[in-house]
């Protein structure tokens, strides 16, 4: 293998790959990438076998080959080679980079051992949508997410389509979250509803290397899906089991709704978590006859705040406990000024949305106090 390229074509490769790097005792060529010359461009790859990243390098290709560096070793010369303009050459397991007035070899390990990247099988069954349209509805929805190994539907994003619209919805048991592309947003060759459970890293890592701009396909099959812009791709295992029906939990009357600016809302929220570290717990109050609603937290070794704001409010219902750190994740997912917060008697779910937009919902169960 021989070729040509540019350090900051390289640095950009390293940078969408680098977070599929594996951990194997095991197997220790996953701590390679694999670099692959062919068909006029250079292919860099890399997998932990739950997820492989691969993104496209344009160079001049003088000899086709490949060859598995180790990335970490890699990752360290070419940002901090000076010259841009860098000259690869592989020789047996070993990685020779020189410039006018550079020269490194770095010990690799077999390509041969690198493992295969699977292929997703039906590729007419796709749906291709706008890179920033995803990258929000996912951005919203994983909020609500949870790593966890003991319940993977906690572990996922959902993804269904049906043919008026694509829903995202993401759990963590306390709270959930559901996005709503309309089919406007998006193309799709699909002929069949669908239901899939994307592991939570995967959907962490599309939303990390899609661009705004790019055109972005979603392709899958039973176990893989397949995430493909014009240089880079991003295929992944599915995760087995079913989303929990989430349509009977969805409050559809409130003993209260308040509108309230998003900022001072998100600002007071934060106030409140100063002095809510320890127990997590801010006070809502809803004053019917005040027009505000009150924000307060405590703690006996800081002390406390209040916090009054203006808010629109139809219904009473006292007061109602969150915490604090999980009201202020259903701010992130809502863009316009006023927020909407419709609360429950006896600490029912409440649902968080936009005044204006009902697309991404968040709902949040209260703090239980005795």
């Amino acid at each position: 293998m021989k070729f040509v390229a540019l350090r900051s074509n390289i640095k950009e490769a390293i940078s969408l790959i680098e977070k599929a790097v594996g951990e194997n005792p095991n197997l220790p060529i996953l701590k390679n990438i694999l670099i692959e010359a062919k068909d006029g461009v250079v292919l860099f790859t890399a997998t932990n076998l739950e997820i492989a990243i691969s993104h496209k390098v344009t160079g001049k290709i003088i000899e086709d080959g490949k060859i598995a560096p180790p990335l970490a070793l890699f990752s360290s010369l070419i940002a901090n080679i000076q010259s841009d303009r860098l000259n690869f050459e592989s020789k047996e397991n070993n990685l020779e980079i020189t410039t006018d007035n550079y020269r490194a070899v770095l010990n690799g390990l077999p390509s041969e051992d690198f493992p295969i990247t699977p292929a997703v099988e039906e590729k007419e069954r796709f749906i291709e949508i706008k890179g920033a349209i995803l990258k929000e509805a996912i951005q919203q929805v994983v909020v609500a997410a949870q790593f966890s190994d003991l319940r993977p539907e906690l572990n996922s994003v959902s993804f269904d389509f049906s043919f008026d619209s694509l829903v995202l919805a993401a759990t963590d048991g306390f709270r959930l979250t559901e996005k709503t592309i309309p089919a406007n947003l998006f193309t799709s060759k699909n002929k069949e509803v669908f239901k899939m459970l994307v592991p939570l890293r995967t959907t962490l890592e599309i939303a990390r290397i899609i661009k705004d701009e790019e055109e972005v396909r979603l392709i899958w099959d039973e176990n893989q899906i397949l995430i493909k812009t014009d240089g880079t791709e991003l295929i992944s295992r599915l995760i087995e089991g079913s989303f929990p029906d989430y349509s009977g939990i969805i409050p559809h009357e409130f003993g209260a709704e308040v509108a309230v600016n998003r900022e001072e809302f998100t600002a007071a929220i934060r106030l409140a978590g100063i002095f809510g570290q320890k127990n997590s717990e801010v006070k809502m109050n809803i004053h019917n006859n005040k027009k505000a609603v009150e924000i307060t937290s405590a703690d006996q070794a800081l002390g406390e705040n209040n916090n009054m704001l203006p808010a629109k409010i139809k219904g009473d219902i006292g007061e109602v406990f969150f915490n604090w750190r999980y009201l202020a994740d259903a701010m992130k997912g809502i863009k316009t000024e006023d927020v909407f917060l419709g609360l429950q008697e006896d600490a029912g779910p409440a649902l968080i949305r936009s005044t204006s937009d009902s697309s991404y919902f968040y709902i949040l169960k209260p703090i239980l106090k005795a």
